[in-house]
């Protein structure tokens, strides 16, 4: 008897630890099979290996990838060398990047160190060698190796049916490093592969061969199986979306990758988690790592244990489908959105940067005499190349020239704007050269009476698009007789006209000395075509038009289509920023000037590429911390809902987190009004409600950069302007998108440099069938509830006055109107919800 009972136990743990079946005298088929998907293992001379993956697409089901179930742990008995062992060239031969970009070089090293490239320590892969299938829903693998035990249990998730929710274990036999890869679900062939993302750093149809392209700009998919940092993931989820219509990501655990500012100091450049679109054997697979080799949490003792948990997402449909999935049913993007509440009015935020910039003292405005003309401009204290603390910059010319209308104030108009054109008319070369038309460059150096570019002696054609086509063609809106100003336009034009490639692309940029075109390893993939639709739209000539949409087309097929984007700051090497979401807008005015539906295609894929520069993590909370002796709860200083200045390997995001500077807000509720996906408003919303930690309460001019917290403009005056730019585009997309068209003002020309927003107040709008001028006045209401926007505008016909109230809240709000005249009104709007009162003017 006693024998019998030793010989049941042995063939349950053989059952429960080998996959075999004690009364058939079988080897058990593992699997895990829903209506939606279906894994099945085999026992092999291997381990279990996956013999087939399944996901149901419509009424038909369809096979992912190759299966594999190949496991993969690193181990290093000593912490690994941080220092980088390999050097890269670009495509033209040069090592990448030069040593004068010196922001970049300390993200570089640390991208390019032997952990980085995923070639750190002892790779140990396998296929496990015991299974326990338990129930139908759930599969226990597990393995012995010589370093340690790894347990791992597959679950179907029963909320979400294409989700798989693997917990993994680490029991160190021996002291070291270690790490854990999620196992490989299954390989993707080049040939099979649509569209493979690490949000936040690449995005791309084909593998790149040139690392620094990959690695750098993101144009087209790295052939290494580099790990990538949570610093700049936007969303926590590589993906790869096959050719028959299926994604497959992979989703950490939330809370498992740091928290950017955990208790009371930053710690955004903490390294938990490593995601790569590769498994370590360079296969495309989606791959997440923990803890990251040689990262604190990797130090184990033998014995010590550490698990962790992440998901398999199987989505029977493309990228952003499974986007969607990540940020919205894992990390709850939208109950993040409903704790933002405002302390101050985005409106009356306005007005204080008003104030801010009409005293010569706090917007630091300068007058200095340039060749017999006076300009103005405000000091740029930032880094340019030759500057002895003198710089000078003007930003937003057409928010200058809305403030100034809108206001018809005369600190804007007689102290501000005459100069702040002379600025202009003397930045631009007027004599027949092959600069003819561009700007001599973005800053002016007082103590040298000079112009100069950013980050050395060059010559963009976007530059051009921005600095005269942009900012000339914004004044003419206001100031349509201006001849000067036309002619100016039209050298611009011509200009780009003649730099323009045959196929319709143009230069980066041109060394000013020599003329040459430079920066020959990267494509100019941003919207320097905008300034022909400038120029169309202001001289009317079918020339610009047609040049124009030659740029776009190319743009589409190099840019849109392939996911390959650059940016437009000189000093970070022109890594990708808000130029993709500057290209969005582009291409949906050029949509409105041609009703080509390709241009609105276009425009919409951008944007939802743009939705990976955004961050969807951590998930925002009431926790409590402290920012610099200040209590506030985790939701106020919140990242997510907070887009890049650039992101990427070498961008400023890494170690300066994202910008409170939200020029894409507008467009997006544009994109959403267009897509009704609600990414799109959320993420609007999320960026320009409840930011009160990062605006300075002296000036209401926010922070730029996240980890100045609210430490105001600092070495940037001029961004105030951008910040009215980009808050009045805002309020006049919701404004438009909530009324269902019945408030509308015609939009400008977008912003130079820094992203989508538009100019507004330079001819009459709509308000319910009426005609109406845009007013700024904070003297003719007033409001009692910081959640409540509102826009003033003035009948152009009879003596009536516009409150457009909208309520900034996910909640409804209660909230009392003052009117100048002593009316008060009591009222209630909904969530998000908008209000059009009508007042008789002639009294106020």
């Amino acid at each position: 008897m006693k024998n019998k009972t030793l010989i049941a136990v042995y063939l349950l743990t053989l059952s429960a630890f080998s996959g075999f079946h004690p009364v058939t005298g079988q080897t058990i088929t593992p699997q895990l099979a829903n209506d939606r998907i279906r894994l099945v293992w085999t026992k092999t001379t291997r381990g279990f290996e996956e013999k087939q993956i399944q996901v149901r697409k419509g009424d038909r089901w369809q096979t992912l990838g190759t299966p594999s179930g190949e496991n993969t742990l690193l181990y290093s008995a000593d912490k690994p060398n941080p220092k980088p062992d390999t050097t890269f060239k670009t495509i033209t031969g040069e090592d990448f990047p030069s040593p004068k970009y010196h922001y970049q070089q300390v993200q570089w090293a640390e991208s390019t160190n032997p952990v980085s490239l995923n070639k750190a320590g002892q790779a140990i892969h396998f296929f496990p060698k015991k299974a326990e299938q338990s129930g139908k829903n759930k599969v226990v693998f597990s393995q012995e190796t010589e370093v340690a035990t790894i347990v791992s249990e597959w679950t179907l998730d029963p909320k979400f049916s294409s989700d798989i929710i693997v917990r993994q274990t680490i029991k160190p036999k021996k002291d070291g490093y270690f790490s854990l890869a999620s196992p490989t679900i299954a390989t993707i062939s080049e040939q099979n592969l649509t569209w493979a993302t690490v949000p936040g750093y690449f995005q791309g149809n084909k593998i790149q061969t040139n690392f620094a392209l990959a690695y750098a700009y993101g144009h087209g998919i790295p052939s290494l199986p580099v790990l990538y940092r949570e610093r700049c993931a936007s969303t926590l989820s590589p993906m790869i979306t096959t050719k028959n219509g299926i994604t497959l990501s992979v989703i950490p655990e939330p809370g498992l990758a740091r928290d950017p500012w955990a208790n009371d100091k930053i710690t955004q450049i903490d390294w938990n988690i490593g995601l790569s679109h590769m498994n370590r054997k360079a296969q495309l697979s989606p791959t997440l790592y923990y803890p990251v080799l040689g990262e604190p949490k990797s130090a184990l003792k033998a014995g010590e244990t550490i698990s962790y948990s992440f998901r398999y997402s199987l989505t029977d449909g493309d990228w952003f489908k499974a986007l969607n999935h990540a940020v919205y049913d894992v990390y709850r993007f939208n109950e993040a959105l409903a704790l933002r509440q405002s302390k101050q009015s985005l409106t009356d935020r306005i007005a204080k940067m008003h104030h801010y910039l009409t005293d010569p003292k706090t917007s630091l405005w300068n007058i200095e005499d340039f060749e017999g003309k006076k300009i103005g401009a405000q000091s740029y204290l930032g880094g340019v190349v030759g500057s002895n603390k003198d710089a000078m910059k003007n930003s937003d010319y057409g928010a200058m020239w809305m403030l100034a209308t809108a206001t018809k104030d005369t600190a804007l108009t007689k102290n501000v704007l005459p100069y702040a054109e002379n600025f202009k008319l003397a930045q631009q070369e007027t004599g027949n050269s092959f600069f003819k038309g561009a700007p001599e460059g973005q800053y002016y150096l007082a103590k040298a009476k000079k112009f100069v570019e950013e980050w050395g002696e060059v010559v963009e054609p976007i530059g051009l698009t921005y600095y005269t086509m942009l900012d000339i063609g914004n004044m003419l809106l206001f100031e349509p007789e201006n001849a000067e100003l036309k002619e100016r336009l039209r050298f611009g034009a011509d200009r780009l006209l003649t730099w323009q490639k045959s196929d319709g692309h143009w230069a980066v940029a041109y060394d000013r000395h020599s003329e040459q075109e430079i920066f020959k390893d990267i494509q100019d993939v941003r919207p320097t075509f905008y300034g022909l639709i400038v120029a169309y739209r202001i001289l009317k000539e079918p020339k610009y038009l047609a040049a124009a949409r030659k740029g776009a087309d190319w743009l589409i097929k190099n840019a849109v289509e392939t996911g390959s984007f650059l940016g437009v700051c000189g000093d970070a090497r022109y890594a990708p920023d808000f130029a993709t979401g500057q290209s969005a807008q582009a291409f949906l005015d050029l949509f409105d000037l041609t009703s080509d539906v390709r241009y609105k295609d276009a425009a919409i894929t951008a944007a939802k590429i743009y939705t990976t520069s955004i961050y969807t993590h951590p998930i925002a909370s009431h926790q409590a911390k402290t920012v610099n002796g200040t209590p506030r709860e985790d939701w106020e200083i919140s990242q997510a809902g907070l887009s890049f200045e650039h992101g990427g390997i070498f961008g400023s995001a890494t170690r300066l987190g994202p910008i409170q500077l939200c020029s894409h807000a507008g467009m997006f509720i544009r994109m959403y009004g267009l897509t009704k996906e609600p990414i799109f408003a959320d993420m609007a919303r999320s960026g320009a409600i409840g930011r009160d930690a990062f605006v300075d309460p002296k000036t209401s001019v926010a922070s730029y950069y996240w980890q100045a917290m609210n430490r105001g403009s600092g070495p940037y005056p001029h961004h105030a302007w951008w910040q009215i730019g980009w808050l009045t585009d805002y309020l006049m997309a919701e404004a438009e998108l909530r009324s269902g068209g019945k408030v509308t003002f015609p939009r400008g020309f977008v912003a130079p440099k820094v992203g989508p927003h538009q100019t507004y107040g330079f001819a009459p709008g709509t308000i319910n069938g009426e005609k109406a001028t845009l007013l700024i006045d904070e003297n003719l209401a007033k409001i009692d509830n910081p959640s409540i926007d509102y826009l003033l505008a003035k009948a152009v016909k009879g003596e009536k006055l516009f409150v457009v109230l909208m309520n900034n809240r996910a909640q409804a709000s209660d909230f009392q109107l003052a009117i100048r005249n002593g009316k008060s009104i009591s009222k209630r709007l909904p969530a998000f919800g908008i209000e059009v009162i009508t007042v008789e003017s002639k009294d106020l």
